[in-house]
């Protein structure tokens, strides 16, 4: 009887030994690395939509090695438009680890996209001195960062033929003539942000049209028209705040660079773009659940480019209609001294890009988590802001939304279209991906 216990026991510790060898990394480490990519959008300024590509094109690259080492694992090959096989050596893949292959997946993906990427490096060679005082063989280690290598190549070839290097040769845009028409805002007046961002491929919808919303209540200055109505709204609304209102809209505003002025200093703060806020959401609900390393790789990868086709579907609607943002029509008809609380940002009204991505987040995350899913929300944290407890992923993408109108710079029309066209992309992408994915 003895025998057999200490025979037992030592199975067991054998077992759990090959366990711990079988996680180096884990959902921590990627979650970690995904925010040092944020970290450095954040530094570069990068653009809302911008941003949603550089996250599609960087998880794309770890989910499609995560499945490389799990044949369960769901992936995007023939489902992400032009996305063919990653095609990778079998001794490599069974030489490598998986967690570490991942991870720095994430790392050398953002060193080859983002233009601050070379930020990274430092991060690659701590994982790697973590991975080594892990007792992790040389070898392997070596494996995991040529694997990786050879990954990214593939997956940046894959985006450089996206349309995304030719945005810079289209002419420049020049705002359309008209009181209808959307004009640059203060304070800073900026030039408008991706006016042809719609030309771009999309990865899972058919067409940046596919989802296209109608057009927007037309403009007048009857004080008795829908346009006016809801201009006036907006109006009323940012002139009696109540504290909770002016908490959600400071919560979800989101602007990667936003100018404040003291006295007569003015200086530019930076801050995450909503794409990083949802796929921050992401993050804290996968540590939530407690996911593996490959769930949260595919989850991760699901809304990267959900958001990023949610963001090429809403650009489309903004250059398509053109309209005015409250601020200048309020200027104008309503009070010359009216300013909104948040800066608004430089791109047409219509529809609310936070209203479309943050429903289209909302229903792929509830889809792969389910509703129902309570979370707090300590994205903004680092930026002096408090965390949010939300009850459901549907619910914290109607209060994304309604924050455009506490904010000043939405029309309620935008933002209940917006959600309504976000929700439907979510269901596509999820659909499209359920299907395929059953298929392969």
């Amino acid at each position: 009887m003895k025998k057999l216990i200490i025979i037992i026991i030592i199975v067991l510790e054998i077992s759990s030994g090959f366990a711990q060898k079988k996680e180096f990394f884990t959902t921590n480490d990627y979650i970690r690395a995904l925010k040092s990519t944020t970290d450095i959008m954040i530094n570069d300024v990068t653009s809302p939509v911008a941003a949603s590509r550089y996250y599609a094109y960087i998880c794309l690259a770890a989910n499609q090695m995560a499945a490389l080492f799990n044949r369960q694992q769901p992936d995007f090959i023939n489902i992400a438009h032009g996305l063919n096989t990653i095609i990778a050596d079998d001794s490599m893949v069974k030489k490598s680890d998986p967690g570490l292959a991942v991870t720095l997946s994430l790392y050398k993906s953002g060193i080859k996209l983002l233009p601050s990427g070379y930020l990274l490096k430092p991060h690659i060679d701590s994982l790697l001195l973590i991975a080594k005082s892990k007792k992790m063989a040389d070898e392997k280690i070596k494996a995991s960062a040529a694997l990786a290598d050879n990954v990214i190549m593939q997956i940046t070839r894959y985006a450089s033929a996206d349309g995304f290097t030719r945005l810079s040769g289209i002419r420049r845009y020049t705002p359309l003539t008209g009181d209808e028409f959307w004009q640059p805002t203060a304070p800073g007046f900026m030039a408008a942000i991706e006016p042809y961002w719609q030309t771009l491929r999309t990865f899972i919808i058919d067409s940046c049209s596919q989802f296209a919303c109608g057009p927007p209540d037309p403009y007048s200055t009857d004080t008795a028209s829908a346009f006016y109505k809801g201009l006036y709204e907006v109006y009323t609304i940012g002139k009696n705040l109540s504290k909770e209102q002016a908490d959600i809209a400071m919560f979800w505003d989101c602007n990667p660079f936003a100018l404040q002025q003291v006295g007569h200093l003015e200086f530019g703060v930076k801050k995450i773009s909503p794409g990083g806020h949802w796929m921050g959401i992401a993050g804290i609900a996968c540590k939530k659940k407690k996911l593996d390393i490959f769930k949260t790789t595919y989850i991760h990868a699901i809304v990267a480019v959900s958001l990023a086709d949610a963001f090429i579907s809403c650009w489309y609607g903004k250059y398509k209609y053109n309209r005015v943002r409250p601020v200048t029509a309020i200027n104008r008809l309503i009070d010359h001294h009216w300013s909104p609380l948040l800066q608004t940002p430089p791109f047409p009204e219509y529809t609310s890009g936070h209203s479309v991505i943050s429903a289209t987040a909302s229903i792929v995350l509830t889809h792969v988590l389910g509703d129902g899913f309570s979370f707090t929300d300590d994205t903004e944290v680092e930026f002096g802001l408090p965390k949010r407890n939300f009850d459901s992923f549907i619910n914290a993408s109607k209060e994304a939304g309604i924050s455009r109108l506490y904010g000043g710079i939405h029309y309620r029309d935008a933002i209940d279209i917006g959600l309504k066209e976000g929700e439907q992309i979510g269901k596509f992408i999820v659909a499209r991906c359920i299907n395929m994915q059953a298929k392969q």
